[in-house]
């Protein structure tokens, strides 16, 4: 399966340690399997980094069985109490070695913070996360894992 990686440099060799905390599934490396999607998170890194944008091209192992999978087929309760924790930092997702699931954009996080705030139940919330467009994330947490599976192709930019 082909993935990507939207960012602002060529990455052969992704590396966990250098991921950000707070993020919908917690500390790993992100790709997506739609081009567009990674495009869109290559400009606007780009854009706050005021560096060019580029999408790193990797060939994913069809066969995942050796790992712990995490996925949430669409917006769950699951789903969203899973981001919120991963959001605060905590680290339910140490337990995983791939974890698969929708984002939770800039839009989509307005909504979960109205849930977090405790402005809106947790239904209300999923009410609502129905109407937003959806893209999919694959989260690898564990570094041996990615080494195994993940394999470079290629990388462009993205204008």
């Amino acid at each position: 399966m082909i993935v990507y990686h939207g960012t602002t440099m060529e990455i052969q060799y992704p590396d966990i340690k250098f991921s950000k905390r707070y993020l919908d599934f917690g500390r790993g490396f992100y790709l997506t399997t739609f081009q567009k999607q990674a495009e869109k998170w290559a400009l606007r890194k780009s854009f706050r980094q005021k560096t060019p944008a580029i999408v790193n091209v990797y060939e994913m192992s069809d066969n995942l069985s050796n790992y712990k999978i995490l996925s949430f087929e669409k917006e769950t309760p699951e789903w969203l109490d899973f981001v919120c924790a991963c959001r605060k930092g905590e680290t339910v997702y140490q337990k995983y070695d791939i974890i698969i699931g929708n984002v939770a954009d800039d839009d989509v996080f307005k909504t979960i913070d109205m849930y977090t705030r405790r402005i809106w139940d947790k239904e209300r919330t999923l009410q609502e996360l129905r109407f937003y467009n959806m893209n999919n994330q694959i989260c690898i947490v564990n570094q041996t894992a990615m080494n195994e599976i993940l394999t470079f192709k290629k990388f462009y930019y993205v204008e």
